[in-house]
Order: C-alpha cells, then sequence, then structure tokens
C-alpha cells in the first residue's frame, strides 16, 4: 500500500530506541526526509546507521539526527529551527518521550510531579507551539501524541502517568477540534506492553528485585492481554504511519490504543 508519504518531512522526538526508533524506521522506509532526536547523540548515530542499513541502498532520502532533551525548551526550539533550516518544512510531528517512574502516590515527590509534567505534557505543548506556524502556513500537518494505554485504564503504581499523559489527551483533542480548518491533523496512540528496550529492562529488574524466574515475570504481563503476548515497536510505529497517511484524512482527533486488548473498557 502507497501510504503518500515520499517526501514529507517527519519530526520524531526521542527516536534513538524503542518506540521512536520504529517510527522514524517506518517513514524512511515509505520514503520520507526523518529527523531523529535524543539526548545522546552516541545513541542518535547508531540509531540512524541501524535504520540506513535496511534500506539505504534503495533510499534517497535522508535521516537527520540532532540532539535535543525535551525537558528544556530552547533545546526543543532549536530542534525546530535546524529541521526547517534543513528541509524548509515540517509536515509531521511525532511527540514521543520517556515513561514517568513508577510508585504508589505517597512516594511521588513535588519535583517527581514538576518533572513528570516538564517531560510528558509541556514537551508536547512547547514542541506544537514551535510547529504550528509551519504546519499552517502550508495548510497541512499530522501531529501524533504517543502516550500509554493508563489515559484508557489507570494503571497500578503509575499515577504520574495516569494523570500527565491525560493532560496530553485533552489538549491533542482541542488541537484537533481547532485546527481541522487548517487541514492539521492530531489524533493520540496508545501503546501497551511492548518489548522495548525498556521494557527488557523493567522485567531484568523485577527478576532481580523478586525470587521470580524471567518467564513467571513476562507470563504476569502476557496473561493480562488476550493476545498472550507483548507488542512489537513495529506494530504502534505502523498505525502511526498509517495515521499521517493520504489513507487517513478523516481521522482526527481520536485517542487509539495497540495493546492486544489490554484495556478492558469498551471505549
Amino acid at each position: 500500500m502507497n501510504l503518500g508519504l515520499e517526501n514529507k518531512v517527519a519530526l520524531v522526538l526521542a527516536a534513538s530506541k524503542g518506540l521512536g526508533r520504529a517510527c522514524a524506521q517506518v517513514f524512511y522506509k515509505e520514503g520520507a526526509n526523518v529527523v531523529i532526536c535524543s539526548r545522546s547523540q552516541e545513541n542518535l548515530i547508531l540509531a540512524k546507521q541501524y535504520i540506513e542499513n535496511k534500506y539505504s541502498s534503495e533510499k534517497t532520502n535522508k535521516i537527520v539526527p540532532i540532539v535535543a532533551d525535551l525537558c528544556f525548551e530552547d533545546q526543543i526550539s532549536l530542534l525546530v529551527e535546524k529541521t526547517i533550516q534543513e528541509f524548509g518544512r515540517i509536515d509531521i510531528l511525532v511527540h514521543n518521550a520517556g515513561g514517568p517512574p513508577s510508585a504508589p502516590i505517597e512516594k511521588i515527590t513535588m519535583k517527581d510531579w514538576d518533572d513528570s509534567i516538564n517531560l510528558n505534557l509541556l514537551s508536547f505543548i512547547r514542541t506544537v507551539y514551535k510547529v504550528l506556524p509551519y504546519m499552517k502556513k502550508q495548510k497541512f500537518g499530522r501531529i501524533i501524541a504517543i502516550t500509554s494505554v493508563s489515559v484508557k485504564q489507570p494503571l497500578d503504581n503509575l499515577v504520574l502517568s495516569n494523570t500527565t499523559r491525560l493532560g496530553v489527551v485533552g489538549f491533542a483533542k482541542t488541537l484537533a477540534n481547532e485546527y481541522a480548518k487548517d487541514n492539521i491533523l492530531v489524533n493520540v496512540v496508545c501503546p501497551g506492553p511492548t518489548l522495548t528496550d525498556r521494557m527488557k529492562d523493567l522485567i531484568d529488574l523485577t527478576v532481580q528485585s523478586t525470587s521470580k524466574s524471567e518467564e513467571d515475570v513476562m507470563k504476569n504481563w502476557t496473561e493480562q492481554i488476550p493476545l498472550g503476548r507483548l507488542g512489537k515497536p513495529e506494530e504502534l510505529a505502523s498505525l502511526i504511519a498509517f495515521l499521517t497517511s493520504q489513507k487517513a484524512t478523516y481521522i482526527t482527533g481520536t485517542t487509539i490504543q495497540v495493546d492486544g486488548g489490554f484495556v478492558k473498557s469498551s471505549l
């Protein structure tokens, strides 16, 4: 299926690993020019090499790595400016940011709240404010926010995610309503348990801190999922590519989970 993404410019945040890298990879495969960002120059170079090694022999589009820490507004501004300098436009924004720490409410400090709001909510708002003028001028834009199934079904010991990511959903829905007239479509995708490096680290940590085997820890996750397995990063990335494509021009303001049936709600 031709998604019509060739020569589009996609800015993918936190894209050196996991879900972000999977998104960058599918955009590159579809012929888009891709800007990837991360706090680590080394990880960005590795991600660029990883993606190009898969497709470079058949591609003329580009991957541009830019170091940026999404906790700082000036670095977000510079990231957007460099993208415009390189390509002259931004067609697609995929907001991705690391998940906040897990703990019961009484263990969460005010600093934890500030950090989570800054990284998960304010970084999305700040980036959108920077890219909107270009998308409005183009009369074209696609904005995707990667959150978590916690916005549909609150998760134990994840009050920071349960709370701040809902703010992302509210902002995204408002954006979708206000900017549809400018042909700017905004959607939220919610990954369920997915086998990223972060998930692997979490499983290893659980094994080390309990008497459970890796098999038992994995079972605790998969028995909650009707499909009986963890997701793959590329499964989420495929949905995001579709939502930003010419095949999804009547979809905006939605919040869609990719979770193997993990969320038990009807909506």
